[in-house]
């Protein structure tokens, strides 16, 4: 493995490498965060063959400095606040709350966008794989897993591949485990560890989701095992 990854679909691949042991999981379940961890997700999803799925949270970013999270927010209304990076910009509690609603908004047009008329796959008591494209402060990732955990998984594991060794370490006390493949003691931001970062577009996540689609009739009722 290179330094740096080529592409998220790379990245994907190298991952999926790692969790081969979750490839005969019953009622597995791979969940992208949008939209940059779906198509590092979907590698995931094919490599194990398990239906494939969102998480919708939305980074609330620093007004002027939007790769800079201040905190997330979850389609379920959680909200997640990093708060040394509010401290230490002395952000108020308005503009706090200004960003979260345009967020929010944004949230409920990619619900849309993406599913369509499919709804959520159900995920309770079964072993989910949360997957984003990288890590910076966690705030987005720490959102997802408050939003999953309301649902009652039996299992959920966290799959990146870049992050702090800090923030795998904080995200290891609250999920069954963490995979990681590059631990950089200096993040800066993710985008610094992929060749090619460019921006995925609604219509990739819209085209990926349905690619998988034909695995998930079964999950979409509670299971009951």
């Amino acid at each position: 493995m290179s330094i740096k990854f080529r592409t998220r679909t790379e990245a994907g691949k190298f991952l999926a490498r790692e969790l081969t042991a979750y490839a005969d999981c019953e009622d597995l379940l791979v969940l992208g965060l949008p939209r940059g961890g779906v198509p590092v997700a979907y590698e995931v999803a094919k490599a194990l063959d398990a239906p494939l799925d969102i998480c919708l949270v939305r980074k609330i970013g620093v007004p002027g400095h939007q790769e800079l999270a201040m905190g997330a927010i979850t389609s379920g209304g959680i909200r997640v606040l990093n708060y040394d990076v509010i401290s230490s910009l002395a952000i108020t509690e308005q503009t706090i709350n200004k960003v979260t609603a345009d967020e929010w908004q944004e949230l409920q047009r990619r619900d849309r966008v993406y599913r369509g008329d499919r709804p959520p796959l159900n995920v309770k008591n079964r072993t989910v794989i949360l997957v984003d494209d990288g890590i910076a402060t966690g705030s987005t990732m720490r959102a997802a897993i408050a939003l999953l955990k309301q649902q009652q998984p039996r299992r959920i594991v966290v799959a990146i591949p870049v992050a702090p060794p800090e923030t795998c370490d904080k995200l290891s006390e609250q999920v069954e485990e963490v995979v990681c493949l590059k631990m950089p003691e200096q993040m800066y931001a993710v985008g610094v560890w992929y060749e090619d970062f460019s921006q995925t577009t609604d219509e990739e996540v819209r085209y990926l989701l349905a690619t998988r689609s034909h695995l998930t009739t079964t999950l979409s009722q509670p299971s009951t095992s």
